[in-house]
């Protein structure tokens, strides 16, 4: 009998790795964004399998990134016909910020797991809405950020838990580029990101949803108590429904944090600065540092590689939806993260029209 039992947890163990080892089964809501091609490179390289692929727009239906990639039997024009016909573990949304709300409404009922391009919603109240439905269903619901998966940016994180800078008092937190249309986005997707209902608004909320991400993640949660910002259109011929640079600052009593949001830099940028009283380092690029800690100069560090499954958000969200890592409220992706993100952004929206600071 005990010899059995035996054999029996060892088949168990067997087949649970096994499972663990599969691709991730996804069903991608939406084509018309942009970093639809995250998801060619995650199918090629065998972090997910797509299962079934979903777009309400006929014009690209069968004409994206995925189209030739996967079978076209799997394309549906209705998201609730595609996850009912295919059964996903997750859905990945690559659709206008509005129809993230869209797609948790459709996913939680059925206990789908959810990951959304940053950020959350296209406004506070779509948000709550979607957290709402992800906590009574007991979803993951995840924001993919580029910058998460940033190992300058993990390692800057470390310094500061070990206190290597000393008592943070000011952040600057820089995000952004030329501007969609001159970087050559293409036609879909700006029809939706440079509209103020699909979007959101437009600068403030492409890039400064950046900076209030990693302000809560390396503040620990912490939530501001005054927010105010500035919303620019210096490209109206271009952009002239939404701003097209922001300026926002968050006070949280002792720290100061500035968020640089902008379709108007010379230069694309995802950068920032981190002040302590002893020390501060600069976050130069997704793998390098520099700065001042402990009396000494930090040049040119190229921070180490960072461990799967955080080293890419297909691996994250599969090791999640798995089982393999739970997810702290404080994470990049994680859902209480990115409501004070919204939470963030709704009251710049409302201090750039006022002209005053917003309490939180």
């Amino acid at each position: 009998m005990l010899m059995k039992r035996t054999v029996l947890s060892l088949l168990f163990v067997h087949l649970a790795v096994l499972l663990l080892a599969q691709p991730l089964r996804v069903g991608v809501a939406g084509v018309t964004h942009d970093h639809l091609g995250g998801v060619v490179s995650a199918l090629q390289g065998g972090d997910v399998q797509v299962v079934g692929v979903w777009e309400k727009d006929g014009r690209y239906l069968h004409h994206n990134a995925l189209s030739g990639r996967v079978s076209e039997e799997l394309f549906f024009s209705d998201l609730e016909a595609m996850l009912d016909k295919t059964h996903p573990e997750a859905v990945l949304a690559y659709g206008s910020i509005k129809e993230h709300l869209t797609v948790v409404e459709a996913c939680a009922p059925r206990g789908i797991h959810v990951m959304v391009e940053k950020p959350l919603g296209a406004s506070l109240k779509d948000a709550q809405r979607m957290a709402s439905l992800a906590r009574r269903y007991g979803i993951l619901l995840l924001t993919n950020y580029e910058t998460t998966w940033y190992r300058s940016n993990a390692w800057l994180k470390g310094k500061v838990e070990e206190g290597a800078l000393g008592k943070l008092f000011r952040l600057d937190i820089y995000d952004g580029h030329e501007g969609p249309a001159e970087i050559g986005c293409s036609r879909k997707f700006l029809d939706w990101l440079t509209d103020p209902v699909l979007n959101g608004g437009g600068a403030v909320i492409d890039f400064g949803c950046y900076g209030a991400n990693l302000a809560t993640w390396l503040l620990n949660g912490a939530v501001p108590d005054k927010i105010f910002a500035v919303l620019r259109q210096n490209k109206p011929t271009v952009y002239p429904k939404v701003d097209d640079d922001a300026e926002i600052m968050l006070s949280y009593g002792e720290v100061t944090v500035n968020i640089g949001a902008s379709w108007c830099w010379p230069v694309g940028r995802k950068d920032m600065y981190v002040y302590g009283l002893d020390g501060y380092l600069y976050q130069q690029t997704p793998e390098k540092l520099s700065g001042h800690i402990g009396g000494k100069n930090v040049a040119d560090f190229t921070a180490p590689s960072l461990l799967s499954p955080y080293d890419n958000p297909f691996r994250y969200l599969k090791a999640a939806v798995r089982g393999e890592i739970a997810v702290s409220p404080n994470d990049l992706s994680a859902l209480e993260n990115n409501i004070t993100v919204m939470r963030i952004l709704d009251a710049a929206l409302r201090s750039a029209r006022s002209g005053r600071a917003v309490s939180l």
